[in-house]
């Protein structure tokens, strides 16, 4: 992957676009609707994925009791509060400071206790922080450099750790559904929300992650109905997938 020359991983206009959307993180029916099946569909099979990992019981009412999760790029806050129910300590992290207000906002009004900060991955990694699983949601194809945030995944996990990368790979269809059918001919999402120049291949996923001290686990696909609403697994990654890694 091409290497960023500017000297911080943030690009200003995408967030520009999350900060004109902030007010509607928590509408299930406005533009982060997607992002609300998603959540849904991604907490159940991290769920399953994070207790086999760490050797616990999936069913138990808190199975992440205990275990300390970062959320990088973690927007109003739909994961790190579904994480927060699991029993998880929680910190999510992101640049755009109009998310966060929103984010603690509704933990206050839920009762959740989450650590909501407006800092970087780069530095948490400056500050020798780390977390027995990092999530990252949607981010690295927001960001100038893809490649260091992958990184900075890695190094934030502690070893032992696990990490989950989702994202959009870089492939024509992805082009077709996510970016012409998605914003422009369904209008399911807001037009500009993705460039596909910055979509990320799992191969560039998996070969940053490994080198970096981690081994995949597993690559799976989410297969997304927009008329229907509906997300589920798929095998193919075409388009959205998640890659999960063991940190060495």
């Amino acid at each position: 992957m091409a290497q960023a020359t500017v000297g911080t991983n943030v690009d200003p206009v995408e967030v520009a676009q999350f900060e004109r959307l902030a007010n509607t993180w928590w509408d299930p029916d406005g533009p982060f609707w997607p992002l609300h099946g998603l959540n849904a569909l991604r907490t159940a099979y991290l769920r399953q994925a994070i207790c086999e990992h760490f050797g616990r019981d999936a069913e138990a009412p808190q199975p992440l009791d205990g275990v300390k999760v970062i959320d990088i790029g973690c927007g109003g806050g739909l994961l790190s509060e579904s994480f927060a129910r699991l029993g998880a300590t929680v910190r999510g992290i992101d640049v755009v400071e109009k998310n966060l207000h929103i984010a603690q906002g509704h933990a206050r009004d839920t009762g959740l206790d989450v650590e909501y900060r407006h800092t970087t991955s780069t530095a948490c990694v400056e500050q020798g922080e780390t977390y027995d699983v990092v999530l990252n949601m949607e981010v690295v194809e927001h960001v100038p450099d893809p490649a260091s945030l992958i990184r900075e995944c890695a190094q934030l996990c502690k070893p032992g750790g696990f990490v989950c990368i989702a994202t959009i790979n870089r492939t024509v269809k992805s082009w077709m559904f996510a970016i012409v059918g998605a914003e422009y001919i369904l209008r399911l999402l807001p037009k500009g929300t993705h460039q596909w120049s910055k979509f990320v291949t799992p191969l560039e996923v998996e070969t940053e992650l490994v080198n970096n001290g981690c081994k995949v686990v597993e690559k799976r696909g989410v297969r997304v109905n927009p008329f229907a609403r509906r997300f589920s697994l798929a095998p193919s990654l075409q388009v959205n997938y998640m890659v999960t890694a063991a940190r060495t």
